[in-house]
């Protein structure tokens, strides 16, 4: 299984780290994961620089996607060039947004005839767009999810785990992850 964190310049460090942090928790031969970008680096909004494994180009060879937010988001959404180059598949892939990555999601019409959630300051965009918002933390339909404030990237990364491998396995990853005293 190959999963791609998809990442901009001006991403959002915590909605790219968490991610990668537990997909990479995975003990499996066949489980990759990997930074999709436009250039070979891309750097956070706090100025953290990590060097990309592959193009967007190439999301169509990804089993499952991850798309990122941040300020980026917020101009990215709107770039018909940009967006041009994310061949993304519902229908064959798991594709999941956290927070402004949802207008991703709805520029390129994944959305549509769907709810979602996004970071609240989103939810304007996300609405003119034509898109339901739901106040939740997590939205899924199929193999869409959208998640609300950036600790939700946790939910989607489970989310992912579940539908590629199975819920025992991402139950026991997130075991390795969540404060002591929190319910399982």
């Amino acid at each position: 299984m190959h999963i791609g964190i998809i990442v901009f310049d001006d991403f959002t460090d915590i909605d790219v780290f968490i991610p990668w942090d537990i997909l990479n928790r995975v003990e499996n031969q066949n489980w990759t994961v990997h930074f999709l970008g436009s250039k070979k680096s891309h750097t956070s909004m706090t100025g953290i620089t990590i060097n990309t494994h592959n193009s967007i180009n190439n999301c169509k060879d990804y089993d499952a996607l991850f798309v990122t937010s941040g300020p980026g988001a917020r101009q990215l959404y709107q770039d018909k060039t940009w967006l041009s180059n994310l061949k993304l598949d519902p229908q064959r892939q798991i594709i999941a947004a956290i927070d402004s990555g949802a207008l991703i999601l709805a520029a390129l019409g994944l959305l549509n005839g769907l709810t979602a959630t996004t970071y609240p300051t989103a939810k304007i965009l996300l609405e003119n767009m034509g898109i339901s918002y739901i106040e939740q933390s997590f939205v899924e339909h199929n193999n869409i999810a959208t998640a609300a404030a950036c600790l939700a990237s946790a939910d989607l990364s489970y989310w992912i785990i579940k539908k590629l491998l199975d819920q025992k396995i991402a139950d026991e990853i997130m075991l390795t992850v969540k404060p002591l005293g929190y319910a399982s």
